[in-house]
């Protein structure tokens, strides 16, 4: 293991969490990118619940609501892109079941590089007291991997499961994803909290670094477009979290500093759009999120993509194109 403290259990409901926790991590970093609004929309809070938000989307069926036309765009934008493209999107608007999905090989798979952060986050917010949650952990250097702008600045004084959670989530910091890890039992242990959240697809199996290999066809590391979207629904506008746990997760992806090029480009500047990104080998770059449009419902997007060989680079304007394509079938 690499941080010290016991496994997290699984708890009852959790007071309000502490508001200090993106400021801590922002005087021991230096933000990459452009990151999102602190203020929690009035439609997390306010909202009760959706119980079908618990259970991850059947990653089968397209929707009937994915017109031809739609598709053909999508098959469009992999062929300028020279990539593999898997949109799951729906408009939270309509009551359950009767809702707008839009789906693009909504039931293949696709490593989903950093994403998982968020699934790793949920799963802690869900289990943890908030004793818990506060509890420092300790590391050391030799626990560090590539790309931990948080974590690095923190070795002699440790951090506690509340602040690293942050910097999982806006900073996509994978000594940080390794430390979540932990705490849940490994990559297993996260892998059994998502099937009893309803998620029978996705599949967790290596920490960081290893679960950025990405190779085409290896099963490993790998989800659904649909999976990984209705995870995402469940913690943010679903009945997975308590009310507190679910605007702090909120609050924390609205100030995601990685995500400007991809989602949030694609989408009214008037959005607010609370989402966690991915990159990893051969070419693939994900970001999955919800969006909150003034005035309406939110929308749940997850966008996965790869590009087939193992030195290929992304394109940030694939999700971008990808995500104006959700938002004009949608309106």
């Amino acid at each position: 293991m690499r941080a010290a403290g016991a496994r997290v259990r699984r708890r009852g409901s959790a007071i309000a969490a502490s508001a200090l926790v993106a400021a801590v991590l922002l005087t021991g970093c230096t933000a990459g990118g452009q990151g999102g609004s602190g203020t929690e929309p009035a439609s997390v809070s306010a909202s009760a619940p959706d119980a079908a938000g618990t259970t991850a989307p059947s990653p089968t069926t397209t929707p009937a609501t994915t017109t031809q036309s739609t598709r053909a765009e999508f098959s469009a934008l992999e062929n300028k892109y020279g990539a593999r493209l898997g949109v799951f999107a729906v408009d939270t608007s309509a009551p359950s079941g009767s809702e707008k999905t839009i789906a693009y090989r909504p039931g293949e798979r696709f490593a989903f590089a950093s994403t998982y952060k968020a699934l790793a986050a949920g799963i802690l917010f869900k289990q943890s007291t908030e004793d818990e949650l506060d509890h420092t952990i300790h590391f050391t250097e030799s626990d560090l991997v590539d790309y931990s702008p948080v974590t690095e600045k923190h070795v002699a004084s440790g951090m506690t499961v509340r602040e690293i959670i942050a910097a999982a989530l806006q900073y996509s910091d994978n000594t940080a994803a390794n430390l979540m890890l932990d705490q849940l039992g490994g990559p297993a242990g996260l892998t059994e909290s998502l099937r009893s959240l309803g998620d029978t697809t996705t599949s967790v199996d290596r920490p960081e670094p290893g679960v950025n290999e990405a190779i085409p066809k290896d099963p490993r590391d790998t989800t659904t477009p649909a999976a990984i979207a209705g995870d995402l629904r469940s913690f943010l506008l679903g009945g997975a979290l308590a009310a507190p746990r679910r605007a702090e997760m909120t609050t924390l992806m609205l100030g995601n500093t990685t995500g400007a090029p991809w989602i949030r480009a694609g989408v009214p500047s008037t959005w607010k759009i609370a989402d966690k990104t991915g990159n990893a080998s051969y070419g693939t770059r994900n970001d999955i999120a919800v969006a909150y449009p003034p005035g309406r419902a939110p929308i749940v997007i997850a966008l996965l993509s790869d590009r087939g060989t193992v030195d290929a680079t992304s394109d940030d304007g694939l999700l971008a194109d990808a995500t104006r394509i959700v938002v004009g079938a949608l309106e």
